[in-house]
């Protein structure tokens, strides 16, 4: 095997152009030459500096200042990748900026934020002629059960509670039979659901504004258009516009205001459609504007917590129940309790398979993994261990799962144990944030197991993480930095670098929400 020439700490360029300079020389001198150990080229250059889902929405658009447009649209997305949109953040940016896709309000983790610097920046550029973006994709894009377009109908098996009494979560372990469906999913990749809002949430919403429920639009009547097309929370900025229409005096001024992004009242965050009619009412908008005002309902997805060989024709998801009161009124996430409460075993859901975007088991089943998954975010490491099972897979593995409480909160027990006892799983460190005198976390317990968790990436393992990503998964990139320059020996910036590469090679992979 070559050796390769590595660019030394002290020549003069930033970590990411060493980085970018030691995978261009392993490159030319064969994908078998090892970088610092790795076998696989280093980061490309660091044109997209963004591209991180941990930063916040100012801190991205400033990065992207003085770039074209299609570079501020992308540093505008919420930088996850998920393909709620039907892209990825960088091509559903390079759509907006062509002017092949219209449609503003498609990113569901950026929300109102990332929608309204989209709507600025499009405004302020009306003429761009950006080319578009291919979005890399295992399955092309108008493949029927593959988009959000073109959904196909699974059956609704089953909701069972996982989170046992006396638990602050109501999580469930949902089964989807997709037999008849004629598509298939691997390990790694998320299901799109088609969900409708609660029907008495909508006939809230019809009694507010004193509208009847059979008023015809677009070939079907109001109240099911409110329940099966469109999103009634939050409150969308055009709704605000046309309520300052129709509301006079001060309640005009603060709609205006909140039209604006502003919040006037401190209650912006908490202004769902009702909520925004029953601040401002009585008011009794046309019922064909106000549904112009509102946003189309979007789907959610879901990582897969099976694999198909242990669980042929189903796919199965691990969700949490979203309930939280606000203003003297219980508020409902709109898939997640459609799963729990408004279906029944039988019933057929409209769905899509989304295809994983760089989270994936390693090609070679002997190659360890490391999986980072607290809460729900042990989903796609159930179906990693199952599939695992399955094939026979000899490579180690070790899962890093926290939750609140122990005796309520530890999803998949059983299973996990059983995983540990037939060799599935070599380790399980687990985290209690709430059953001793101070909150341990996932990176609490990565530090603490630091030295063999270094000896396992040096081995060659894959490192994966899957949750919130604003918060856990920033804790746990930089666990890991201080875990690579202690164990490592190595500068703080050295310990980034290696991080990097450890991403720009495929050896860390993220799954985050």
């Amino acid at each position: 095997m070559r050796a390769v020439p590595l660019i030394p700490e002290t020549a003069p360029f930033s970590a990411e152009q060493r980085a970018w300079l030691n995978g261009f020389f392993a490159g030319l001198l064969g994908d078998d030459a090892p970088v610092n150990g790795s076998a696989a080229p280093g980061p490309k250059p660091d044109d997209a500096p963004w591209h991180d889902s941990s930063l916040p929405l100012d801190e991205r658009l400033k990065l992207a200042e003085g770039r074209p447009l299609q570079a501020k649209l992308f540093a505008a997305m919420a930088q996850q990748d998920c393909g709620q949109c039907g892209y990825l953040c960088e091509a559903y940016a390079a759509k907006l900026a062509s002017k092949e896709e219209t449609r503003i309000n498609l990113c569901v983790p950026g929300g109102k934020d990332t929608s309204r610097a989209l709507r600025r920046f499009l405004e302020d550029e009306p003429l761009a002629t950006t080319a578009p973006l291919a979005a890399p994709a295992a399955t092309p894009a108008d493949a029927l059960g593959y988009s959000r377009d073109k959904p196909v109908e699974a059956i609704f098996c089953s909701a069972g509670r996982l989170s046992n009494r006396g638990s602050a979560k109501d999580t469930r372990h949902v089964v989807l039979d997709i037999s008849d469906c004629g598509v298939d999913y691997a390990p790694g990749d998320s299901i799109g659901i088609m969900p409708r809002n609660d029907p008495a949430l909508a006939d809230a919403i019809l009694a507010a504004m004193r509208a009847p429920a059979d008023f015809p639009i677009g070939g079907k009547g109001f109240r099911d258009s409110l329940i099966e097309d469109y999103a009634l929370s939050p409150a969308p900025d055009m709704l605000f516009e046309l309520i300052s229409y129709v509301a006079g005096g001060d309640k005009r001024k603060k709609a205006k205001l909140l039209a604006k992004g502003g919040d006037p009242d401190g209650d912006a965050d908490r202004l769902d459609v009702l909520a925004a009619l029953e601040k401002f009412g009585p008011i009794h908008p046309d019922p064909e504007a106000f549904l112009e005002c509102l946003e189309p309902l979007q789907p959610r997805l879901y990582s897969v917590a099976s694999a198909p060989a242990a669980a042929p024709g189903e796919v199965h998801l691990t969700v949490d129940i979203v309930r939280y009161p606000a203003d003297g009124r219980l508020r409902r996430g709109v898939a997640s309790t459609f799963l729990a409460e408004r279906i029944e075993p039988g019933a057929r859901v409209p769905i899509y398979v989304q295809r994983a975007h760089k989270f994936a088991l390693p090609a070679d089943p002997r190659t360890p993994i490391i999986m980072v998954g607290p809460g729900t975010g042990i989903a796609p490491f159930r179906a990693f261990l199952w599939q695992r099972k399955m094939t026979g897979a000899r490579g180690r593995s070790w899962l890093f799962f926290g939750h609140q409480h122990e005796s309520t909160d530890f999803l998949y027990r059983d299973e996990m144990r059983g995983f540990l006892a037939d060799g599935t799983l070599t380790r399980l460190s687990t985290a209690w944030s709430r059953d001793g005198a101070s909150k341990v976390y996932v990176q609490h317990r990565m530090r603490e197991a630091g030295a063999a968790l270094w000896q396992w990436l040096k081995a060659g393992a894959h490192f994966y993480v899957c949750g919130d990503a604003k918060h856990m998964a920033k804790d746990v990139d930089t666990a890991l930095i201080e875990i690579a320059a202690a164990c490592g020996h190595m500068s703080e910036p050295g310990a980034r670098e290696f991080v990097v590469e450890l991403k720009a090679e495929g050896r860390y992979q993220a799954d985050v929400y």
